[in-house]
């Protein structure tokens, strides 16, 4: 349900943060048709919020989301709106369900089932990108999206698995499918470069396709090689990439792990500045937590992967491959772990697909092994057998001093890369946003708040080219949000990670209120937003 016409509304005496990153200021702002139409003094209208006491802010863009299915099954979308976001950005780390055809869909469904489920009944009616943004717009939605086409599904339907460079004609083939796409309304593409199948790609391939992005004035979203031992030349390849393009970067979740990245923030600032300094056109998201979340299976070798779903699962039955798998990843250190020898004390079972595993949920490998006796390595891919690649993990892998240095530097902004499915997610899901006005910005001071809210509105909605978002402004869209400066928070833990925000009292998308006294009403005035050859159409 859409909705109807939203009434005219001012809110009285709000302090307005306007998304630009400048100081506060106090104003009435009045909203009507779905945008903003006033600001100052005595603006009047049919319906009233008292704002005294309360910020007023551009509705939060979320730049790396993993709503895919979820938008499409809870369209009201509480564990979003609840923070103040009003957008999303779709289709991250390479993978996800455009385009796609009848022979790559039910193998990315297995691939992806563990970030999304897989929920028995749905009716998977589209194959493109146009197919699936048409979709968010039938189905109804609580927030705005956009959407990046995935390089690995490109891989896919040009190549399958194969773990070697493409040929002229399967090259043709990605390039032709990414150009559709970014006709179709995608702002960009993403890569997962530790994922399969795009872990697969040399930089060759990635420079042929990022010149077809920078062609439709789209950016690049890698999910780079490594956030581990050769982080920093991870993150070099991209904006290598970058530089002999032209395309714009966006480093998602722009962070330095494990014990061989304490403290190294700063190298990959640097590497930052540096861009910048050369005219690379960059951006960067990243999460306030030290956590990590991905699939179990994200940890097997790239060898172990190719082929699919189908034949990984062969491998995990092999006494062969199970010694090869053990060896690298206890003792050669695995690529799929970032090149860092697993610590099976990191790794936490977040979720599980089938029902007589769900005692895992909530432990470490660690523990599974000491229970029953077994190597971490057996347990790691007795899960992986019995729950056919569907386990979800956390990895406790992340640094305080580097999450802090990150979220400071001026190309920063937010992406909560949270997963919505399992039993025990990552908060991130529910607590990304509150979590840095809240404990990062009004408890520890490393952000005013001016500038948290810049990094989650005018700086991301530039980035992705919507010219009439993500600042409050005569002619802007009302993607609005109302809250308590004193008391916004994240309520979410890792044992309770479903939890709303506190302090959020009402957010606006479009000009209709999704969250009204903190709690949601059930309109879905959101739309898929798609880029055309004029830019992002956001109307």
């Amino acid at each position: 349900m859409a909705g109807g016409r939203a009434p005219d509304t001012v809110f009285r005496g709000a302090i307005v943060v306007d998304g630009t990153g400048a100081d506060r200021y106090r104003a009435d702002v009045r909203i009507a048709d779905g945008l903003i139409t006033g600001i100052g003094p005595g603006l009047d209208a049919p319906t009233v919020v008292d704002a005294d006491g309360l910020v007023l802010a551009p509705g939060f863009i979320d730049m790396h989301a993993h709503s895919d299915l979820a938008l499409l099954l809870e369209p009201e979308h509480p564990a979003k709106v609840t923070q103040g976001v009003t957008c999303e950005v779709l289709g991250q780390d390479g993978l996800s369900y455009a385009p796609v055809d009848d022979t790559t869909l039910p193998a990315l469904r297995r691939q992806l089932a563990g970030w999304n489920g897989d929920p028995e009944g749905f009716d998977w009616d589209w194959r493109g990108v146009a197919g699936y943004l048409d979709r968010i717009d039938r189905t109804g939605v609580a927030v705005n999206a956009c959407y990046l086409v995935p390089h690995g599904s490109l891989r896919m339907l040009a190549m399958g698995w194969a773990n070697r460079p493409p040929t002229a004609a399967e090259l043709d083939r990605m390039r032709q499918e990414l150009a559709q796409g970014l006709l179709d309304g995608a702002v960009g593409m993403s890569s997962g470069l530790s994922y399969t199948p795009g872990m697969y790609a040399d930089t060759a391939e990635l420079v042929e396709l990022c010149t077809v992005v920078a062609a439709y004035g789209g950016f690049h979203a890698p999910h780079q090689r490594s956030y581990g031992k050769g982080a920093l030349e991870g993150y070099a390849e991209m904006v290598e990439i970058a530089r002999r393009t032209g395309c714009a970067l966006h480093l998602t979740h722009a962070t330095m792990n494990f014990g061989v990245n304490r403290g190294r923030a700063g190298e990959l600032l640097e590497l930052v500045d540096q861009a910048l300094a050369d005219g690379v056109d960059l951006t960067l998201d990243s999460y306030p937590y030290l956590p990590g979340s991905t699939t179990l299976a994200a940890l097997l070798p790239s060898w172990a992967t190719e082929g699919g779903p189908a034949a990984t699962l062969t491998r995990l039955a092999d006494p062969a491959a199970r010694e090869r798998i053990r060896y690298e990843v206890e003792e050669k250190g695995s690529d799929g772990c970032h090149g860092v020898v697993t610590d099976w004390a990191t790794i936490q079972i977040s979720g599980v697909r089938t029902a007589e595993l769900a005692r895992a949920v909530g432990r470490t490998v660690a523990e599974l092994a000491a229970e029953r006796g077994h190597s971490g390595t057996e347990v790691f891919l007795d899960l992986l057998r019995r729950d056919e690649l569907a386990t979800t993990i956390l990895q406790h892998v992340g640094h305080e001093e580097n999450v802090r240095a990150i979220m400071r530097h001026p190309a920063h902004t937010v992406g909560s890369d949270g997963l919505l499915v399992g039993a025990r997610p990552h908060p991130r899901a529910w607590g990304t946003f509150p979590r840095y006005l809240g404990h990062y910005s009004r408890e520890l001071g490393v952000l005013t708040l001016e500038e948290a809210i810049a990094r989650m509105t005018g700086r991301p909605a530039a980035r992705l080219g919507l010219h009439r978002r993500g600042r409050i402004a005569p002619g802007h869209h009302a993607d609005l949000v109302l809250l308590d400066p004193e008391k916004v928070r994240d309520a979410a833990t890792f044992e309770h990670p479903r939890l709303p925000a506190e302090g959020v009292q009402h957010v606006y998308v479009n000009g209709t209120a999704v969250v009204r006294q903190g709690r949601t009403t059930g309109a879905r005035p959101g739309r898929a937003l798609r880029r055309t050859d004029r830019g992002t159409r956001s109307l």
